[in-house]
C-alpha cells in the first residue's frame, strides 16, 4: 500500500510517525521485577528472577528492553536479554526482536493486539534446537494491570499441539 501526498509524492511521514498502535505499548515503559518459569521437559519449572527495563527509543517508535537476571543456580547463571517491541505501520502489525545469553540466535516475532482482552499474540517460526527442523512458537503478553503483565511461550510440538516452555510475571518496580 502506497501512501501519497495530494501532490502525488511519497508521504513518508505517514509511515515513520508513531500512532495510537505504539501507544499501547505505554504501560509496558518502566523498571519490572521479573520471574521466570522455564520448563526445560517433565517436571517442575526452573524458576529464576532477574529485572526487566524498558524505555522508549528513536522517538517513541520502539520499545527498549534490557533484562539482566539475577545470579543463579541453574542452566543460566547470568542470563541477560535485550530486545524491540514495536508497531509496523506498513504492515499493520506488531513486531518484536530478542536476543539473549541462552542462545545464539535472533528471535523475530510478529502479531496483533486484542483490543478486548488485551493480549498480543505473536508468532515464529523458529529452529528447534534438539531436531535442527522448523517449529512454530506463539509468545501471549497479556497486560494485567497498568502495573503488571505476564508472557507465556509456547512451542510446537511434532504431533501438532503445543506445549507451554516459559512463563514470566512482571510487576512494576520503578
Amino acid at each position: 500500500m502506497t501512501k501519497q501526498t495530494d501532490s502525488g509524492d511519497f508521504d513518508c511521514a505517514s509511515f515513520s510517525a508513531p500512532t495510537e498502535a505504539h501507544k499501547k505499548l505505554k504501560p509496558f515503559v518502566g523498571v519490572f521485577r521479573a520471574e521466570a518459569k522455564l520448563w526445560m521437559g517433565s517436571g517442575e519449572p526452573h524458576v529464576s528472577t532477574g529485572t526487566m527495563t524498558n524505555e522508549w527509543d528513536l522517538g517513541g517508535r520502539y520499545l527498549k528492553q534490557t533484562y539482566v537476571g539475577d545470579p543463579s543456580e541453574g542452566p543460566f547463571p547470568e542470563f541477560q536479554g535485550r530486545g524491540y517491541w514495536g508497531y509496523n505501520t506498513v504492515l499493520d502489525r506488531y513486531e518484536g526482536f530478542w536476543i539473549d545469553t541462552a542462545s545464539t540466535f535472533m528471535a523475530m516475532e510478529t502479531g496483533q493486539h486484542d483490543e478486548a482482552t488485551n493480549v498480543w499474540t505473536m508468532t515464529k517460526t523458529a529452529v528447534n534446537p534438539e531436531t535442527g527442523e522448523p517449529m512454530q512458537t506463539r509468545t501471549v503478553i497479556t497486560l494485567l494491570d497498568q502495573d503488571s503483565h505476564v508472557t507465556e511461550m509456547f512451542f510446537e510440538t511434532p504431533d501438532g499441539g503445543e506445549l507451554k516452555g516459559m512463563a514470566i510475571t512482571y510487576e512494576r518496580v520503578g
